[in-house]
């Protein structure tokens, strides 16, 4: 067996790890933190900072339904081992910037995939995501609409919980891609 194959599938099975927990981490709400102390567990990254820093990410954005919190903890994993650490770094921003747009895309993909979207999503806002997978989307910051939210499924193993494992695993796929190289 070469070492190619075996790095090829511990790979396969960290990713897989890292999906499960960040599906089970959700079970707290925080997709932004669920999938970041998913990734920081799995890759061995990160610190408590970086995982407190990912709070307020969550339901887009402070539940504004903007960008979706889960593909944020993502990103913010990618920020961690790949990022640039000085401002002067312009190289090392616009390849991470070109990385994080992949794992945006392949995110995107997955989630028409697992979700059987029948249009694609046009976008990676939180909003979006939720108007594809309940059918309408849900103001987080508004107690009667979170409920609904709740009541339509938006925290079970087919709404949320699954997005965020989704993001996991297309984000730890890309860093462990990078740390191939």
């Amino acid at each position: 067996m070469n070492n190619s194959y075996v790095v090829q599938m511990i790979n396969k099975e960290i990713v897989r790890k890292i999906r499960k927990m960040a599906h089970e981490y959700d079970k707290n709400s925080g997709c932004s933190q669920s999938v970041l102390l998913a990734l920081q567990e799995g890759l061995m990254i990160g610190n408590m900072e970086s995982f407190k820093a990912a709070t307020a990410l969550s339901g887009g954005v402070a539940r504004r339904g903007e960008t979706c919190g889960a593909i944020l903890g993502g990103l913010m994993a990618l920020g961690l081992v790949y990022g640039r650490s000085r401002m002067e770094d312009t190289n090392q921003y616009i390849k991470t910037c070109k990385v994080a747009d992949e794992i945006c895309r392949d995110f995107q993909k997955q989630l028409e995939k697992e979700f059987g979207f029948k249009e694609p999503l046009g976008s990676i806002l939180c909003r979006e995501i939720q108007e594809k997978i309940y059918g309408r989307s849900f103001d987080l910051r508004e107690d009667a609409q979170r409920e609904a939210f709740l009541k339509a499924g938006g925290h079970s193993d087919d709404g949320c919980y699954k997005v965020c494992g989704i993001a996991a695993e297309v984000s730890a796929r890309k860093i462990l891609q990078l740390n191939e190289k």
